[in-house]
């Protein structure tokens, strides 16, 4: 089993390649131009579909082991009104206000490139303390301004293996990335965002929580040899998927937890997009064959944060 350590100081690196100061990496890419192409190529028939899980379910909601998950509070409603606590306004407005408790990586959400590091380094090469107190360089916030916009591509691995949802455990493979695109009739641009669908939510929804954490290790992509030149071969600028982690935890090729967080987003600038919901999106591909849509992601704004919550957009 190689060295994680190792891996993550000699694997290829883009630091510099926006200069000395950038804090979002590949998301250069999207400019102006590739995002007009992009809406002149996937947008066909006006429909959207939101890759957002729903928050405060009534059934509760995904959260990774170790974080809170998201509770809404009521503020005022019409029961604040009856028992008098609260008056309508002059002219007799009333209204119902709410809060919501939420962690940063809590539901469906983008990674700030400076959410995971090594070696004291973060992406780019800035200094680990500028992690302290905040993410001071390559916070949520940099990639907050503009989004990712462009072209994105559903990989449904689940659907090509004719299975509602992977196993937990499970590691897909770049070969079954190959093999899923070439069976979609879908090829890969400069880039684009990569979605990889494993169907695994539908275990929380459909057999509850505890049939979902029982033996908690999400299926996805890990480390393997191939993987990172294939990523950079397209410039893919995020990765994406229907996982709370958006990768497996555990590498049967390296003695390290989740090493794609490092030697994707802390090396190569790629935005991961955490915990989609690729459900309604995946069957419509499924009717249509066309696994390619506008894609439009902005996480919320929030100054010197590791992530924040997203409400993605696909348009076909």
């Amino acid at each position: 089993m190689s060295s994680s350590h190792e891996l993550f100081t000699t694997a290829p690196k883009e630091w510099g390649r926006w200069g000395p100061h950038d804090e979002i990496g590949r998301a250069n890419l999207l400019d102006e131009s590739t995002v007009l192409a992009a809406a002149a190529e996937c947008i066909r028939t006006g429909k959207r579909f939101s890759l957002a899980l729903p928050l405060c379910h009534p059934g509760g909601d995904p959260c990774l082991p170790g974080r809170t998950p998201a509770e809404r509070r009521v503020h005022s409603d019409e029961s604040h009104y009856r028992e008098g606590n609260l008056t309508p306004l002059r002219g007799g407005a009333q209204f119902v206000d709410d809060s919501l408790m939420l962690s940063c990586h809590g539901t469906t959400h983008m990674d700030a490139l400076g959410h995971a590091y090594a070696d004291k380094k973060l992406w780019n090469g800035y200094d680990a303390d500028f992690t302290i107190g905040g993410l001071a360089r390559a916070g949520v916030d940099a990639l907050a301004h503009k989004g990712i916009v462009g072209r994105a591509v559903l990989v449904d691995v689940a659907r090509h293996e004719g299975v509602a949802h992977l196993e937990m455990h499970r590691q897909v493979t770049l070969d079954q990335i190959r093999e899923t695109l070439l069976h979609q009739g879908t090829q890969l641009a400069r880039g684009d965002v990569l979605l990889i669908r494993t169907g695994i939510f539908n275990v929380f929804y459909e057999q509850g929580p505890a049939a979902f954490y029982e033996s908690f290790d999400e299926p996805g992509l890990t480390y393997e040899p191939g993987l990172l030149d294939f990523l950079s071969e397209y410039d893919i600028v995020g990765l994406g998927s229907d996982t709370l982690c958006n990768e497996r935890q555990y590498c049967d090729a390296l003695a390290a937890d989740f090493p794609l967080h490092v030697l994707l987003q802390r090396n190569l600038g790629i935005t991961f997009h955490e915990a989609l919901w690729l459900e309604a999106w995946a069957a419509d591909c499924a009717d249509d064959r066309a696994y390619s849509a506008f894609y439009v992601a902005a996480p919320l704004n929030l100054v010197h944060a590791s992530g924040a919550p997203m409400n993605p957009i696909v348009i076909k």
